[in-house]
């Protein structure tokens, strides 16, 4: 199974040659050299996801379940509809009052969100949580709290559980501290192929020059086995889909 997140950017209209309608199309042209199963975007705006459901030919995008505001950018999942079905989609808010509509607090900048749906193979027994977020870049308090809600909603739960999204903290800050500490089922697949201190960075500036450091994470518990990682730098002669590179993940179970 293949697992990709990919932080696309929003329509920025100051982003000059890199505005989304000059990318839109390349970001498509990733999607699909690269496959994914299952696909968790963030910084999505409406207009952007809908063109992406429009133009990802054999996807579906789980959002039966969302208010649609289209002042927001949601994290959105996106699924191959010929070989997986969900149900039990839903989405809440990374705030002190989770299922009010845009929420916020901690001092986040923004609204952020969690959308998720439980998942199962066609052919296959297996019931599984994709979970996609995208926590705050200003407020460390946010993205600490906001982690803090997902692991209080989903460990309970005792499902599989596969956790995608742009975390704005590195590894071993406290977010990652939380999320994959030893008291919780979650493992980073970079690091189950990549020794501890090999790293890269997953922020670019539209020029694939890497910068900052691996905010991008991919997480899973068992029965989860990864094989395969890949920080995907896919560009059409220097021009980028978006400022973050996506990343992919294979798994087996």
């Amino acid at each position: 199974m293949r697992i990709m997140t990919f932080n696309l950017r929003f329509a920025n209209p100051e982003d000059g040659p890199n505005r989304w309608e000059f990318r839109r199309d390349l970001v498509v042209e990733t999607i699909l050299a690269f496959a994914p199963d299952l696909l968790g975007t963030q910084e999505g705006t409406v207009p952007q996801l809908e063109f992406l459901a429009e133009r990802l030919t054999g996807y579906r995008p789980l959002v039966e379940h969302r208010q649609v505001d289209r002042t927001c950018q949601y994290p959105t999942i996106f699924y191959r509809a010929t070989a997986f079905e969900a149900k039990n989609s839903d989405e809440f808010w990374l705030s002190e009052t989770p299922w009010e509509h845009r929420s916020l607090s901690w001092g986040s900048a923004f609204p952020r969100m969690v959308t998720f749906g439980l998942f199962r193979e066609i052919g296959r027994d297996l019931w599984f949580y994709f979970v996609n977020t995208h926590l705050d870049h200003i407020s460390e308090a946010a993205r600490f709290h906001g982690s803090r809600l997902i692991r209080e909603f989903f460990f309970p739960r005792q499902l599989p559980l596969i956790l995608v999204g742009d975390f704005n903290e590195p590894p071993d800050a406290p977010v990652y501290r939380q999320l994959v500490g030893p008291d919780s089922p979650l493992m980073d697949t970079w690091r189950a192929r990549h020794p501890q201190g090999e790293e890269m960075p997953t922020q670019h500036a539209f020029d694939g020059e890497p910068r900052g450091s691996r905010i991008d994470w991919i997480l899973v518990t068992s029965p989860f086995k990864v094989r395969k990682v890949e920080i995907i730098t896919y560009n059409r002669e220097g021009r980028y889909p978006s400022d973050h590179f996506p990343y992919l993940a294979e798994v087996d179970y």
